[in-house]
């Protein structure tokens, strides 16, 4: 019955996907897979059943796999780029991720990572294949068509490495498996081709399809992960039905068996010491809170147990702001080596609610949108820091309300300094690259991280001031209402934008991801004439941005002043019913403006571009004047 269930749901998924967006093809895939892991040799072997359907109008003649575990070997590409990486220092420190600095380098024979396939096969008929150390190229005896479905079946072998990054054993925070990246999987082939992105650092793209896993492993050990556990009552762990006696099977070992409907990804992690809390959310999904247990720790629980509490506070808000979490579980797990997401269930080193709220979110930005994180990391991790920043502060002002206590006051712009400072640093520093720069090829893992991080964050709350808040938000909904489980890319994001806001957003694009120009305005001049007050803005950086302008005046009123940008073709709505004085609009090729007001100029007292901070000027020094007559 519940695999009916779960394959029912999985093609309504898919129905409503393809009348929400006609014309728009991609690839299908279809897993089942069967494991048995060795934990004393820290190895297993595998079979893999593929349904690959090619939705695309080409002909294929080779697939191409992903074996991430070859990565952490000596002198792989991840390693050589991590150490040429060290030797580059910004503020005194060395760039490679400290995490991984040189240890692939020294890893032994037995601590090493590698996938194997021993044998591929279509149809039926035996494969050639070639290895390129993270990537595996399939050439095709026989082409697949157009809409044809075909079968390929693998026998694969593994060891799992000594833990670096994401995935491996024997991690700092004594979880014995981290099974992140752990399969050969079919790379991704889209209306720009096929995208064998090798395992060098980072960003990750992956086929829709649908996950029958089989794990056998000691029966001691505990798994958490992606998907629904079909066999819950065989297996026990916390996971059995209340109430419900368990039917454990004879001998040392348990096969657990998951299924994952209209995921890109499979992840799991298992230890014999987990610690396995179940939270029922409130029109929401099952949470799992798995981490190591360490007895007679009373605050490990406690913190364990806030993750689970912090779920069930902040869920309703999410639902609200970014759209409802469409699966019936997730999975928050200790593992790993910082925090990082997968689809229905996340891998954390350990329970700081920062990094909880930032990997959860991660579900409505890549797992549920499937974006090419190589190419668009910036709407993976810039998208998430935005709603991460919302989520927090949400979080903190139930529990002040809760507690009695005072928030402390939240810096302009609201949520989200810390990513502007980010960015402005970054700015500074003389080493922005454009967000279109692919994630392994930035020339710097700083340059990296705080453009796809902060400056992606900035790009969000940014386009709130230029549509205003109201409109940013509904694009964020609306985004997730279209685009969920499709792939989306730049344009598409800026294409429902447009439609949703009424406004011409391209411009926006060009400036802020295509290119690293930056925004400075100031108060060139003020003066009398012809019985008004004048006062003149001066743009002095190259990205044109609409302006608001606030006067205030000695008897404490104030006044805003709205200055379109021409390229907008159109204006944003008044935000909080606040009155204004709108504008013909600004002319990016024309350096200055001059706006006019009724009082006296010796009435004026401040004039302050971008109250809000939302804009991200790069030098506010010249934004405010305060007048002292």
């Amino acid at each position: 019955m519940p695999r009916l269930f779960f394959a029912v749901i999985s093609l309504l998924v898919l129905a409503f996907s393809s009348i929400a967006q006609p014309g728009r093809w991609q690839q299908r895939v279809k897993y089942n897979m069967d494991i048995r892991m060795d934990v004393q040799t820290n190895r297993f072997t595998g079979t893999q059943k593929l349904e690959y359907t090619n939705n695309s109008p080409d002909t294929l003649d080779q697939l191409f796999y992903h074996l991430y575990w070859n990565a952490f070997q000596p002198n792989s590409m991840m390693d050589a780029r991590s150490r040429e990486l060290g030797n580059l220092r910004i503020g005194n420190r060395p760039d490679w991720d400290g995490r991984v600095r040189d240890r692939i380098l020294n890893l032994k024979e037995d601590e090493i990572g590698y996938q194997r396939v021993r044998s591929l096969k279509m149809n039926g008929q035996l494969l050639a294949v070639e290895e390129h150390e993270t990537i595996l190229q399939v050439k095709l005896p026989r082409p697949i068509l157009p809409k044809q479905k075909v079968l390929l079946e693998m026998e694969f072998e593994a060891q799992v490495p000594l833990q670096v990054r994401r995935s491996g054993r024997d991690a700092a925070n004594g979880v014995r498996f981290s099974m992140a990246q752990w399969y050969p999987k079919l790379c991704e082939y889209d209306a720009d081709g096929w995208h064998p992105n090798p395992y060098v650092a980072r960003e990750f793209y992956g086929v829709w399809g649908d996950f029958d896993v089989s794990i056998t492993i000691d029966k001691n050990y505990t798994i958490g992960g992606t998907g629904y556990l079909l066999n819950a009552n065989q297996v026990g762990h916390g996971y059995e039905t209340p109430g419900t006696p368990l039917a454990l099977p004879a001998g040392d070992q348990l096969t657990w068996k998951f299924t994952a409907p209209n995921v890109h990804d499979f992840v799991w992690a298992a230890d014999p010491g987990y610690k396995h809390l179940v939270r029922q959310l409130r029109n929401g999904p099952t949470i799992h809170v798995l981490y190591k247990n360490k007895p007679g720790n009373i605050r490990n629980d406690q913190e364990w147990q806030r993750v689970a509490d912090a779920a069930e506070t902040v869920y309703p808000f999410i639902a609200r702001q970014f759209g409802a979490y469409p699966y019936k579980q997730y999975s928050f797990i200790q593992g790993g080596d910082g925090g990082m997401e997968y689809p229905m269930a996340t891998l954390l080193n350990g329970p700081g609610l920062g990094t909880v709220f930032h990997e959860w979110m991660h579900s409505w930005y890549q797992m549920l949108m499937g974006t090419n994180e190589s190419l668009y990391a910036w709407m993976d991790e810039g998208f998430t820091e935005f709603a991460t920043d919302r989520v927090q502060h949400y979080y903190d002002s139930v529990m002040a309300a809760k507690n009695g206590t005072k928030m402390r006051p939240t810096e302009l712009p609201l949520y989200h300094s810390d990513n502007y400072r980010g960015y402005f640093g970054l700015v500074k520093s003389g080493r922005e690259e454009p967000l279109t720069t692919h994630a392994d090829h930035f020339s710097s893992n700083y340059a990296y991280s705080v453009a796809s991080y902060s400056k992606g964050a900035v790009f969000l709350s940014q386009l709130g001031y230029i549509t205003g808040e109201a409109a940013r938000d509904r694009i964020l909904l609306e985004y997730y209402r279209q685009w969920r489980f499709r792939h989306p890319n730049v344009n598409d994001f800026m294409r429902l934008a447009e439609k949703e806001s009424g406004l011409q957003l391209d411009w926006y694009k060009e400036y802020w991801v295509n290119g690293t120009k930056t925004i400075d305005y100031a108060i060139d001049s003020l003066w009398e004439e012809g019985g008004k007050s004048k006062i003149r803005i001066r743009r002095v950086g190259e990205i044109p941005m609409p302006i608001d302008l606030v006067l205030t005046f000695r008897d404490g009123s104030t006044q805003l002043h709205y200055i379109p940008m021409y390229l907008l073709f159109g204006s944003k709505p008044a935000e909080d019913n606040q009155p204004r004085v709108v504008y013909p609009a600004w002319k990016w090729t024309h350096p200055t403006y001059t706006i006019e007001f009724d009082r006296r100029l010796l009435d004026l007292t401040a004039a302050e571009i971008d109250p809000t901070q939302r804009m991200a000027d790069t030098d506010r020094r010249n934004n405010r004047l305060e007048l002292k007559w």
